[in-house]
C-alpha cells in the first residue's frame, strides 16, 4: 500500500515496487490497458479530492488505505458479486482472499506456457520476479499445488523422455 506516483511510469509502462516481498525492489511492466487506466484514475482522484501526487491510492479521506481497509472491501464486494455469503455486522466471511488473486495469476500464467507449448523453465524467471520471488525454485511449488498444472507439466516431461528415447533408437 505504499505505492507513490513516482513510483508509476504510465509512459514506460513500468511500476518500481520498492519495498515488495522480501524487502525486495522490482520493476514490474504494465500493459497499455492497465497504463490507461491508471491515467484515468489519477483524474479522477484529482477531481475528487484534489491531489495530483504523492501515494497512488487514496481512502475518501485523502489518506493512504491501509491493508485492513483493502482487505474489507475486497471481502464486502466479493460478497456484493456472490463470492462470499453476506455477513452482518460487517464481518468478512469465508471466501477468496486478495492474496488467492497472486495465486490465481501465477497458475494461469503457467498452464498458458504449458498450453501454447513454451518452455516453463526458461519463462520461470520472468514470472518469480513479477511476484517478487527471490529465486525461480520458489516460484516452482505452483506447479505441485494444482492438480491440472502438475498433469501439464508431467505431460510434457513424458513426451521429452520419449522424444529422447526414440533419438537415441534411432541413432543406433
Amino acid at each position: 500500500m505504499q505505492l507513490d506516483d513516482s513510483d508509476v511510469d504510465l509512459q514506460a509502462g513500468v511500476i518500481t515496487v520498492k519495498r515488495g516481498k522480501n524487502g525486495r525492489s522490482r520493476f514490474v511492466p504494465i500493459t497499455t490497458s492497465v497504463a490507461d487506466r491508471l491515467r484515468i484514475y489519477r483524474h479522477e482522484r484529482m477531481r475528487f479530492l484534489g491531489i495530483s501526487a504523492g501515494a497512488v491510492f487514496r481512502n475518501d479521506e485523502g489518506r493512504r488505505p491501509s491493508t485492513g481497509n483493502a482487505q474489507y472491501n475486497f471481502a464486502v464486494v466479493s460478497q456484493v458479486i456472490g463470492l462470499r455469503e453476506p455477513q452482518r455486522f460487517g464481518r468478512y466471511g469465508r471466501g477468496p482472499r486478495i492474496h488467492d488473486l497472486r495465486h490465481t495469476f501465477a497458475v494461469r500464467t503457467i498452464m498458458a506456457w504449458y498450453r501454447n507449448g513454451l518452455d516453463a523453465d526458461r519463462e520461470m524467471s520472468k514470472l518469480s520476479t513479477y511476484l517478487g520471488h527471490a529465486r525461480p525454485e520458489d516460484t516452482y511449488w505452483y506447479i505441485e499445488a494444482v492438480p491440472e498444472l502438475l498433469r501439464l507439466a508431467s505431460d510434457r516431461a513424458e513426451r521429452a523422455m520419449q522424444r529422447d528415447a526414440s533419438k537415441r533408437i534411432s541413432e543406433q
